[in-house]
């Protein structure tokens, strides 16, 4: 079968599962911005209880496999009496797992910041909320959005694994594809390409976009 007959034939599935993909996406990339703030800004914190749960969290999701992630919260947890749908229980372990990484690039980039921007907000009296809002976060905000862009990649080709707890994502759709035909190199070739296109096409350019848009804001363009 050509690749013109295969995306003819199984194109509806195909389109179908990239939606998935794409809902699955942006949920985990809420998630994991959302986990990421306040995790990165509570291990900056001088008080231990607010330091200590957010570096266990850090450590624990960095250090162990999102496969493994995915497995516990969608397997483990009703043991405990957590039942979560698939589809939440796939975009969560995706989004908790990036928000360990992520959390990480928040730190440093607010760390990054020149200390002489810290002192001079000091100076004219802000309160610390005031200074972290409007002095340093927008300033570490243009430092930590080019590694969050590899982030958000990293994560696209995360939501793949959803598809080991059959949520009908684009990877579940090739697989059942891929069962039913046995044309391994139209339906896996197709996943690929459809990843890259979302990744080269629709991440990164947003990401330009943003560091554009936080560059001017700054007036640094």
């Amino acid at each position: 079968m050509s690749i013109w007959e295969f995306l003819r034939t199984y194109g509806p599935a195909l389109a179908s599962g990239t939606l998935t993909t794409c809902t699955e996406f942006v949920l985990a990339t809420a998630i994991a911005i959302i986990v990421a703030v306040v995790m990165g800004l509570a291990k900056l914190s001088s008080n231990w209880l607010i330091r200590a749960p957010a570096i266990v969290y850090i450590e624990i999701f960095r250090g162990t496999s999102l496969l493994v992630q995915l497995y516990w919260i969608f397997f483990v947890l009703p043991l405990f009496g957590i039942t979560l749908p698939k589809s939440i229980a796939g975009f969560l372990s995706v989004g908790l797992n990036c928000g360990a990484y992520g959390a990480e690039l928040v730190r440093g980039a607010i760390q990054s910041v020149p200390r002489g921007q810290w002192e001079a907000a000091t100076a004219i009296s802000l309160s610390p909320a005031v200074r972290m809002r409007r002095i340093i976060l927008p300033q570490a905000l243009s430092i930590m959005l080019p590694p969050w862009g590899n982030l958000l990649i990293e994560l696209l080709k995360g939501t793949a694994l959803v598809a080991l707890i059959s949520v009908s994502d684009l990877m579940f759709e090739v697989k059942q594809i891929n069962a039913m035909t046995y044309l391994s190199a139209q339906a896996f070739g197709t996943a690929l390409v459809i990843y890259y296109l979302l990744a080269r096409f629709l991440i990164t350019p947003f990401m330009r976009w943003l560091e554009r848009v936080v560059a001017r804001g700054l007036g640094r363009v």
